[in-house]
């Protein structure tokens, strides 16, 4: 008699930067439960995310948002097959609290515990939504700390093609925003207010690297926005938030776009991905889709809300590396510039 296959549970927790988030995780893929608790609203006032405030409260609601976690999913403890955490990159106090949190119920449960690199869980996300989907593909990853393009060769098997020299992508839209009063976060923001302006009305660069021409470099263009409302002001000038918007996405985008276009030509991959807080960007998903469709690759993304920060991802990659037979020790620590790949 053929033996049933068990299902395997990862409880992932995830606090990297301002979000606690926990969730549990079947077979890979297959979302149980998701739960996130947002700081947001108490860092707006700071224009971004203050450290130590994000530590505290991280602190105060990792309990609650486990069990959270735990009841929605209709599952226990014991139940649980591993415990996956996210070690880095990201901030090292709020990292501290996730990994922390997550050794103390590993050996207290008597369970195996999976570390997680916080950008491999992004990439991951793509396997939430799209079941058939499976390596290798190429990955854009871009976030407030990151922009990457990534070789995704195997489950847990990564090879960065691309990388930003300067500014993140999200890091730029966060400046940007805040430079025509948006407010944080920036990246929504001007998402939004873009849709009210014209995108051809300003022309800003499209930085190129000579020797790198999958590199990414966005100060350059943050900064001549700057230049252009300093001007403006200068002269008295009227200044049109919506078309500054429209025109500092539209940059960010074309570059994006094509860069990753064309790595997967030149890699040879026809299945390209976004992810990271900016692939929930509306207008990077379209012209990224309509770039995609016009070279004939397949184009994944994972819903916004498993763009942002989440738990779910982290379960996901922490799913791959439990069944390659991946555990970390009880001196897993937070490594705040973890490497991709790096273990």
């Amino acid at each position: 008699m053929e033996q049933t296959k068990k299902d395997v549970r990862i409880l992932a927790i995830e606090t990297s930067c301002d979000e606690t988030a926990a969730a549990v995780i079947k077979n890979g893929r297959e979302v149980e439960s998701n739960v996130i608790y947002t700081q947001i609203q108490l860092h707006t006032v700071f224009g971004g995310v203050v450290p130590e405030i994000a530590s505290r409260k991280h602190i105060e609601k990792i309990n609650p948002v486990i069990e959270a976690a735990l009841r929605e999913a209709e599952v226990t403890l014991e139940e649980i097959d591993a415990i996956a955490v996210t070690y880095g990159p990201g901030l090292v106090g709020a990292l501290l609290v996730g990994v922390a949190e997550a050794k103390a119920l590993a050996y207290g449960a008597g369970k195996p515990l999976v570390g997680v690199h916080h950008i491999e869980g992004h990439i991951s996300a793509n396997y939430i939504e799209h079941r058939e989907l499976e390596p290798p593909f190429l990955c854009l990853v871009a976030s407030g700390g990151h922009s990457h393009l990534v070789l995704v060769k195997d489950y847990g098997e990564y090879e960065i093609v691309g990388r930003t020299r300067d500014d993140a992508a999200g890091e730029a839209f966060d400046k940007v925003a805040r430079a025509i009063g948006l407010g944080y976060p920036g990246g929504p923001k001007i998402d939004k207010l873009a849709k009210e302006g014209n995108k051809n009305a300003i022309t800003f660069p499209r930085a190129k690297i000579a020797d790198a021409p999958e590199d990414f470099s966005f100060s350059g263009l943050k900064s001549a926005v700057l230049n252009y409302l300093n001007q403006c002001e200068m002269k008295g000038t009227e200044i049109n938030r919506a078309d500054v918007a429209a025109s500092f996405q539209q940059a960010v985008i074309d570059v994006l776009t094509e860069h990753t276009i064309e790595a997967a030509k030149r890699l040879g991959v026809d299945r390209v991905a976004i992810a990271g807080g900016v692939a929930s960007n509306s207008s990077l998903r379209e012209q990224m889709k309509k770039a995609c469709m016009k070279s004939g690759f397949q184009f994944y993304h994972p819903s916004p809300v498993y763009c942002t920060d989440n738990a779910a991802m982290i379960g996901v990659a922490g799913y791959y590396e439990y069944k390659k037979g991946v555990r970390a020790g009880w001196d897993l620590n937070a490594v705040p510039n973890l490497k991709i790949g790096q273990r």
